[in-house]
């Protein structure tokens, strides 16, 4: 079983949209050989649900979601997965901080996976949940074809 983990701040723009997307794509390719969830990097959107705005996007999209609560990371939970994906350069810097030194191999961002360097752009200050959504689905595409 691969785990994944989508973070970003608050957990709930574009880390669930990456984990909704994600479950999606791998639903899709018939893979029942990986678990996928998301967490938070801050303590702003703590048990908070998805984004009005991300859930918008997916129902949009045709993505199925669930409720869900924000939930913050810890350097003993980071440990439990075998990819720790960050949505931007801070998120990455924040990973890099909290995790054990030996499991900095598994800090990436997203992006990276659809061979870019830029960030994904948080839709709480741009308001833009398209090219979030964008963003996202190329990264998680490139993600799940560097599993096969």
């Amino acid at each position: 079983m691969i785990k994944i983990l989508f973070l970003c701040h608050g957990n709930i723009c574009r880390s669930t949209m990456a984990e909704f997307v994600m479950k999606e794509l791998v639903r899709r390719a018939g893979r029942d050989d990986i678990f996928i969830e998301s967490a938070a990097l801050h303590t702003d959107e703590i048990g908070s649900d998805t984004h009005r705005g991300t859930r918008a996007k997916l129902t949009e999209m045709g993505i199925p979601f669930t409720k869900r609560a924000a939930w913050l990371i810890t350097p003993a939970k980071a440990r439990e997965y075998d990819l720790l994906i960050g949505m931007d350069s801070y998120n990455l810097a924040d990973l890099k901080r909290l995790v054990y030194p030996e499991d900095l191999p598994k800090v990436r961002k997203l992006l990276s996976y659809a061979g870019e360097t830029r960030d994904i752009a948080d839709p709480w200050y741009t308001g833009n949940f398209d090219a979030t959504y964008d963003d996202v689905l190329a990264g998680c595409t490139g993600l799940l074809e560097s599993l096969r």
